[in-house]
């Protein structure tokens, strides 16, 4: 009989407790194991499985007492989705993956320089080890100064700044990916760090002082810490036409990194479809739009470096009509879209950013005119599938299948 250490029967006793404070019914045991999350036949799951994909989505606990980043606030304060026993059910029965809201992004696990609150990440690991669940990690930098903590912000780096922004990073990063080794199989390393009006890189604390290098350091110190983990750059770029500059800025960098031996495997895309220009809100993309996106693809792929689905949900802030016409113009938008990325084999995995309207941060998002919710994913607010769902699966059990790929679960 394999023999717990101290620390092991310690760290299942935390979680343990955490889990029974956030309202998920603990395990007998650290070996106890129910039926693996997705697994169904007819899940989102084995049905990308099916076609050597694999689905997922973003669950999480909601903030933690006052958001560090005031600009947040609206976002943090929607319902928690972790803490719904119908959410958590109905992920199980349809994810194969997860990916925390905001659990491991700097905000929450840096409240100051000293200090690292790995609390409610933790939880999440155990939740998804307890449920065999793969997990991504997101994000280990939001290169964006508005989404960077105050205390980074006002930080004063010194009369060596360039040497302090890389410890500072180099120190957050390995002590991030060392803490969780192989049971995070993906990061997103940086998050959106190409500014969409210029193409440039966001002008953050750590770009005024590193300058490109800080992409560079980031993805070694991704590397070292995790060696087996699938390092994505991760971004919002879209196909609209005023999405042109986005891209490119986007490809520029990836070039960058691949002529530098810069250790990146995966474009992620977040694709918030409707929201920021993606295929607009009211129609879908024409074709002058898709020849443009299927040039940065095919300029993606060109270099080597696999494609993610990361974010997906489809925005109807603009659209008109009853319900049922509203929600068949978000499945059509968001089947047009997945059978453009489907038909690329280079595509890993499709992760939800949410997959129950209630829940999605669109709620809180540029709300419609007429003050009604959105209907955003494949769920509605009692957990029963929409036209999306099904759009989804006709996507799924359409796309060319590719050799499944090995997601090491949590």
């Amino acid at each position: 009989m394999t023999q717990l250490s101290r620390r092991s029967c310690m760290t299942w006793a935390a979680a343990s407790v955490l889990s029974e404070a956030f309202g998920e019914p603990t395990a007998d045991s650290a070996h106890a194991q129910v039926s693996a999350a997705g697994s169904s036949p007819d899940s989102l799951n084995a049905l990308a499985k099916a076609r050597g994909l694999a689905f997922g989505s973003a669950l999480g606990m909601g903030c933690k007492g006052q958001p560090q980043v005031p600009s947040l606030a609206p976002f943090l304060s929607r319902p928690p989705t972790y803490t719904d026993p119908q959410m958590r059910a109905l992920f199980l029965s349809q994810c194969g993956i997860l990916v925390p809201e905001n659990e491991l992004k700097l905000y929450t696990l840096r409240p100051d320089a000293k200090t690292f609150d790995f609390e409610r990440a933790d939880l999440l690991i155990e939740f998804c080890h307890q449920h065999s669940l793969a997990m991504r990690g997101h994000t280990l930098l939001w290169n964006r100064t508005k989404w960077i903590p105050e205390w980074i912000n006002a930080y004063d780096f010194g009369s060596r700044p360039a040497t302090t922004a890389e410890r500072m990073l180099r120190e957050h990063i390995g002590a991030v990916c060392r803490r969780y080794g192989n049971r995070v199989f993906s990061y997103d390393v940086i998050n959106e760090s190409i500014a969409p009006a210029t193409g440039e890189l966001e002008a953050s604390p750590f770009t005024k002082v590193l300058g490109a290098d800080v992409v560079d350091i980031c993805f070694h110190a991704a590397r070292e810490a995790a060696p087996n983990a699938e390092l994505v750059y991760n971004d919002y770029m879209s196909w609209s036409r005023t999405g042109d500059v986005h891209r490119s800025g986007v490809l520029k960098i990836l070039e960058r990194m691949r002529k530098n031996n810069v250790p990146v495997d995966v474009l992620g895309i977040q694709s918030h479809v409707g929201s920021d220009g993606l295929g607009g809100s009211t129609g879908l993309l024409g074709d002058a739009d898709l020849i443009a996106w299927r040039k940065f693809l095919d300029e993606v792929t060109k270099i080597g470096l696999g494609l993610a689905i990361t974010e997906f949900d489809v925005d109807d802030q603009s659209v008109s009509g009853t319900i049922a016409e509203r929600d068949q113009i978000v499945a059509d938008n968001g089947k047009a879209y997945l059978d453009i990325m489907l038909s690329y084999r280079e595509l890993r995995y499709v992760m939800a950013w949410g997959i129950v309207d209630k829940f999605s941060w669109l709620q809180r998002r540029a709300p419609r005119a007429d003050g009604l919710p959105k209907r955003c994913t494949p769920y509605d607010d009692d957990f029963q599938s929409k036209p999306l769902r099904q759009a989804m699966v006709r996507s799924f059990s359409a796309a060319p299948f590719r050799p499944a790929r090995i997601i090491k679960t949590a």
